[in-house]
This record gives structure tokens, sequence and C-alpha cells, in this order.
């Protein structure tokens, strides 16, 4: 039923939040019978050359720094590889999973993808056997006691675990230029609500600042500020409500998130639809703009750009979000069939690696999905984001493949589209509604 697989995604976040503060998180009990070696065949292969294609959507500067730190890694271990960066511009995968599925249905099957774990994982790739299991590489690596159980359980059916999370970013982070409210007279403090977001942004108006920059040539980029504000208007346990059915998508505070969504849309740079999202994260680095809300894959813009935490950019939640954390986990499986499965096996042995993670995370702007990466490696913000982990109220993000199936995901999509032109409320909440329904966790 869905409401335990909800259950399941809840306690992955909760635990996960305990391992980050150093809590003892037990191993996984073993399933009482060895898992299949996976595609490569050994737990740790050898390297013997040859080629190896990584697929991912990584291709801003910040991402693409970061993807690089894994293949410096890679090619430090077996340096006779020849890696293939086989990158699909498109943040969060908007255009990726469209090529990716394809060639799934093709037979061209990649090395090795990157992956969300939930929903994305099991419902895309585990189930239409394009993926194969890597529990033996656990085994061998040690990493069912590092990895916390109940994300293990999230790459897991059956009793096999099918991906290496490399990273876990916070969604709903809100982050704005430093200089440019200086400027204007403004200072964020350690929170903000929509209620103080509008009183800085209407001044903002009056002083020709565009406050809101947003990239929604990929429309996921304004579905995850609408995701944002959906949480940060109803609150956790309300928007964990939404996914196993006891909240519906024509709730008055659904609406009411809506509406806000709306006012919000106001405010944002008139180019929005010709941005990228990491090109309106540049307006704003630029002074085009006050502030923008994304996940945390942001910094890796500003550390690419060589700006400095807490300097030249801030960040707070997003308004009304303080005390939750949106996650967005990244990761990769062994392609079932593909060319090269050793090197793939090889390459998720070495991401997932304390050093490697330690290495791609600050970079990137996530934290580690091992428990033992080094805090005092991390700047400002990570120890911030890894604060607010440990503490915080975790929530699934739609967006990004966790909390709903993926017909679902593509609905949401579909009804912000349309939101952004007619800014109907009763026709977004009825189209959720419906959409939730067909996927079988509506009321």
């Amino acid at each position: 039923m869905l409401s335990k697989r909800i259950l399941f995604a809840l306690s992955f976040w909760f635990v996960l939040a305990l391992a980050v503060t150093g809590c003892a998180v037990p191993a996984a009990a073993p399933s009482g019978e060895e898992a299949a070696a996976p595609a490569g065949g050994e737990a740790a292969a050898p390297a013997g050359g040859g080629k190896l294609e990584v697929f991912s959507w990584w291709t801003s500067g910040g991402e693409a720094a970061a993807l690089q730190a894994l293949f410096d890694a890679y090619s430090a271990q077996y340096p006779d590889v020849e890696i293939i960066n086989a990158t699909v511009a498109g943040g969060g995968g908007s255009a990726a999973r469209g090529v990716l599925q394809t060639r799934l249905a093709g037979g061209d099957v990649p090395d090795t993808w990157q992956v969300h774990p939930g929903f994305e994982l099991i419902g895309q790739y585990v189930d239409p056997g394009y993926v194969a299991p890597v529990t033996s590489l656990y085994e061998a690596e040690g990493w069912n006691d590092v990895v916390p159980e109940a994300l293990r359980t999230m790459m897991t059916k059956d009793g096999e675990i099918y991906q290496v999370t490399v990273g876990v970013h916070r969604g709903n982070g809100f982050w704005y230029n430093k200089q440019l409210l200086a400027d204007n007279g403004i200072e964020v403090g350690a929170t903000l609500s929509v209620d103080e977001f509008i009183a800085i942004a209407d001044p903002l108006v009056a002083a020709g600042v565009t406050p809101l920059c947003v990239g929604d040539s990929g429309i996921w980029a304004t579905a995850q500020l609408f995701e944002n504000t959906l949480l940060g208007t109803i609150g956790a346990e309300a928007y964990n409500g939404l996914w196993d059915g006891s909240v519906r998508f024509d709730d008055p505070g659904v609406k009411q998130a809506m509406e806000t969504y709306g006012k919000m849309l106001n405010y944002q740079n008139e180019d929005h639809s010709a941005l990228s999202w990491d090109q309106a994260v540049k307006k704003l680095m630029e002074g085009g703009c006050a502030f923008n809300s994304m996940g945390d894959w942001a910094y890796g813009e500003f550390v690419n750009a060589g700006l400095t935490d807490n300097e030249e950019f801030g960040w707070v939640s997003h308004p009304g979000t303080a005390g939750s954390f949106m996650i967005v986990a990244d990761g990769f499986p062994v392609g079932n069939g593909s060319a090269n499965p050793e090197n793939a096996l090889n390459w998720l042995k070495v991401i997932g690696s304390k050093e490697a993670q330690e290495a791609f995370n600050p970079l990137k702007g996530s934290i580690c999905a091992r428990t033992d990466c080094d805090r005092a490696k991390f700047g400002v913000y990570h120890n911030w984001s890894m604060d607010s982990f440990a503490n915080d109220a975790l929530v699934p993000s739609v967006v990004h493949g966790s909390a709903a199936p993926a017909d679902f995901q593509q609905a949401l999509n579909d009804a912000v589209t349309v939101f952004v032109v007619d800014k109907n409320v009763d026709a977004f909440a009825d189209a959720l509604v419906a959409a939730a329904q067909s996927s079988g966790f509506g009321q």
C-alpha cells in the first residue's frame, strides 16, 4: 500500500538525520541469503582499461566541477579507463530522463547514470529490470555500517540494493545577493516568512530592483518554487499528508499556497522563461535580482564563481520553511546489460568512498550520504545544512522524484505550466487532485 511506502520514506529521513549528528545507526540484518553479484561479477572488480560511460544532467559550472572531482577520484585508481561524460543539459533531469528512457527502451544501456532513490529508482529502473543489484559491493566495502539502514531501504527491493548515493541536497534554499540588499537598506535575519518577503519585495520593486530570479526554461524550477511555497504555507506535517492521501490538493491550505505562489510569480524576472536555473543564479550573482529559490546545488554555482560563504551571498530557508529540510538525494546504479559493467561497478566503489564524497559534496552544495565524513572539511553553509538536516522536519521532494510516482511528477509540471500563465487556483487544485487519484494516493 502507498501509505506504507510513505512511512518507509519518512523513516528514511528520520534515520538519516540521526546519522548526521553522529548517532549510531544499526546495520541492516542479513537477508538470509548472499546477494547475487552485480553485473561485474565480483564486488571489487579489477582495473582492466576500456571505457566507462557516466550519464547525468550535471552540466552547470558548479555541477561540472563536482562531477569532475568524482572523475578525478576514479581516474586516480583506474587510470587506464576512458571516461565518457554523457551529460544532457537540463537541471533536475528535465531533458535527460527522456533521453535515458529512449536509450533504455532501445537496448542502448549506459554503464551508469544519475538517479534519485525512492520512487524514481525503484519504479523507473528496478522494476523494468534496467539496473543490476549491487548488494555485494555494500558487503565488501563495509557500507552497511556507514550508510543508514533507512537510506539503503529506499534503494532496495526484494533484499537487493540497486544504487550508491553520493550526496544529499537541501531543496528549500532561498539565496540572496548581500550587497544588493545592503544597497537598499535591507538585512535578512535567520528566518524569513512569506509576509516578511513581501515586505521586502515591494520596496525593491519601487526601487527598480527585481525581487526574485527564476529560470524556468526547464519547468521543474518553477515547480520547485511552488513545492517550497507549498511546504512553507501548510507545514511539514500537512505536506507529508499529501503523499499518503490524508491531505487533498484542494485543501484550503493548499489553495492558499497556490495563491501565495501566484503572488511570488508577480515578483519574478521578466525573462524567466528564457533562463535555465543556473542562469537565474548567475543573474542573482550579477545583481540582476535579490533572491533565488533553489536547492543547494546553487551553492556550487557560487563556489564555482569564486564567491565566499556569507560574504557576497547569503541564504535562509525558503519563506515559511524554517524548521524543514526538503530532501533531494543523488546516486548511481549499474546498468543491466551495459557494455562495461566491471568499470561501472568500480565507479560505484569509488563514489561510495569517504574520500570521494568529501571531495564531491563541498563543490556540489550537498552533504555526504555516509555518516563518517569530516565536518571540518566543509564550509559555513554545509555545516548549517548539516545542522538543519539533523534537527529539522525532513520531507521528500515530488519535483525530484522521491515523494510520488513519475506520472504525478509530470502532472505537477504540466499543471504548473498552465498556472504560470492563467493563475487559476481552482483549476490548479482540480488538476492535482485528479493526478493524485490517478496515481493511487488521492482520496
